[in-house]
């Protein structure tokens, strides 16, 4: 390839990269009442910087290969920054090792930008293999913290089990979201802690934590379900005392699994909250999004269920590295009520749905709580049915005595 050739070549790859990052991201037009859905992922592979894929020296890459390619980029945490809506997306290169990197937009559904680096997280005593998931949250006491999954190698298995893993929670924090530091490991009682999230305020003057222990890395074993658990320092975390708030139950959307999304929301009514459940099917673990609300005063008590799942995977989320999943770890409530919800599907993509607190209170408050009898189930549609059957046939009785008048 020649030099010119070779310029024309990264001009054009420069050129349609471009084009992908100011691409509009449409509403899509049907909704449901309670969000919106956007025809376009927000982040993909494809929006990772050139930069971190190609080498742009001719002397070293004379056929202008991709030299350091992105499988994926999903499961972001989510926060408003100086104005803008920044996201720390996992972002999975084709060796498989993820690592957390921001982006950011001007509008929240389009026009992402990743920053020039990736963030280099400073290491503890024991390296992280892998680091995925983080929470992004602003506490009360002035840092932004992000508390992510730190993945190593199980050292208590045979030197032949290349895949067993243990999974905990790393804890950093900064001011900036540039300059991160590292604090220990959080410490449970649980072998495996994963999906673990600040509480942004403090509570009986303590650090407030959701976890989710775990017996194994895949399995919940006896453990399982949102927990929750005090800590007196963020410097020293060790939780003495964790007790479920949401189990996991038989026949429902969190039979296999259950945990925290982002950080709850704030509101009059209580704490709103975003989860995910798993269920088993015959083609793997489903993954949902459901929510639910806690009492201002005792954030550890919930007070209204909704049944079923909030957002599931639809049309093309359903296909990925890891299908039938939706995943997500960030939301943000800006001040006019607006809530952006990012969400992964299926460990591949990002998207976005938009909200407003009314809305999700409504939703969390008014839908019917799962009554877990399919007999049961089946009343409470009976209920809805004759109600909406006698509201409609007034209507219908009110048109016809108008049009005879």
């Amino acid at each position: 390839m020649t030099q010119a050739e070779f310029k024309k070549k990264t001009q054009a790859l420069f050129a349609q990269h471009e084009k992908l990052l100011k691409r509009r991201n449409p509403k899509v037009a049907s909704g449901n009442g309670v969000y919106d859905r956007y025809t376009y992922p927000v982040l993909t592979a494809e929006h990772a910087p050139l930069t971190w894929r190609y080498d742009f020296d001719q002397k070293t890459n004379a056929h202008l290969q991709e030299r350091m390619a992105i499988n994926a980029v999903f499961n972001a945490g989510a926060i408003e920054h100086n104005g803008k809506i920044l996201v720390i997306g996992r972002v999975e290169g084709v060796d498989r090792k993820s690592f957390l990197a921001v982006a950011e937009s001007p509008t929240g559904i389009d026009n992402f930008r990743f920053w020039d680096y990736p963030i280099l997280l400073p290491q503890t005593d024991n390296p992280d293999v892998n680091v995925y998931d983080i929470r992004v949250v602003k506490h009360e006491d002035g840092w932004i913290y992000g508390l992510f999954c730190t993945e190593r190698k199980d050292p208590e298995v045979p030197g032949w089990d290349t895949s067993s893993a243990v999974a905990q929670c790393g804890i950093v924090r900064t001011k900036d979201l540039k300059n991160w530091e590292r604090l220990p490991d959080l410490k449970t009682k649980s072998p495996q802690q994963r999906n673990v999230v600040l509480h942004p305020e403090f509570v009986n003057g303590q650090y407030a934590l959701y976890t989710r222990p775990q017996d194994e890395f895949i399995q919940a074993g006896k453990g399982g379900g949102i927990g929750w658990g005090l800590i007196k320092s963020m410097e020293n975390p060790i939780v003495e005392e964790e007790v479920i708030m949401d189990n996991r139950e038989y026949h429902t959307i969190k039979e296999v699994k259950n945990g925290l999304g982002p950080a709850p929301i704030k509101t009059d009514k209580g704490w709103l909250h975003l989860a995910h459940g798993v269920r088993n099917t015959a083609a793997g673990l489903r993954y949902v999004l459901y929510m639910f609300l806690a009492d201002l005063k005792r954030p550890q008590v919930i007070t209204h269920r909704p049944a079923g799942y909030f957002i599931g995977p639809q049309g093309d989320e359903r296909v990925g590295d890891v299908s039938n999943v939706v995943f997500s770890n960030g939301w943000v409530e800006r001040k006019d009520g607006t809530v952006f919800i990012y969400y992964a599907s299926s460990d591949t993509r990002l998207h976005v749905a938009t909200s407003t607190v009314d809305k999700l209170l409504d939703y969390v408050m008014n839908t019917p709580e799962d009554p877990l009898l399919s007999h049961k189930c089946v009343e409470q549609r009976y209920a809805l049915i004759k109600k909406n059957l006698g509201i409609l046939g007034k209507n219908t009785e009110k048109k016809s005595r108008g049009a005879k008048a």
